[in-house]
């Protein structure tokens, strides 16, 4: 399985609970979680996505953790059979 293939699941998943999950692109600011998960209720977390077996670079480790820093929830997703759990835990922050 590619990335790509885990990345639809958690869109198409995102767009079932009512929410959308827009990619996120920051020119400048290299090593951004790939996916904003924004979910009713106005909660929101960051999704890192990998191939299953692949781990995140240091510059993406640097990042998440600012964000979790901030108090935002950051996850890293690299099987389809992450994707529930991930948003359930969105949905009840």
């Amino acid at each position: 399985m590619r990335e790509r293939e885990v990345e639809k699941k958690l869109v198409q998943s995102v767009k079932r609970m009512g929410g959308i999950c827009p990619k996120w692109v920051s020119p400048g600011l290299d090593g951004v979680p790939d996916r904003i998960v924004l979910l009713p209720g106005g909660r929101i977390g960051f999704v890192e996505l990998k191939a299953p077996g692949k781990k995140m670079r240091p510059l993406q480790k640097k990042r998440n953790g600012k964000l979790e820093a901030l108090g935002f929830l950051v996850f890293c997703i690299d099987r389809t059979e992450q994707i529930e759990e991930v948003l359930r835990e969105i949905q009840r922050s």
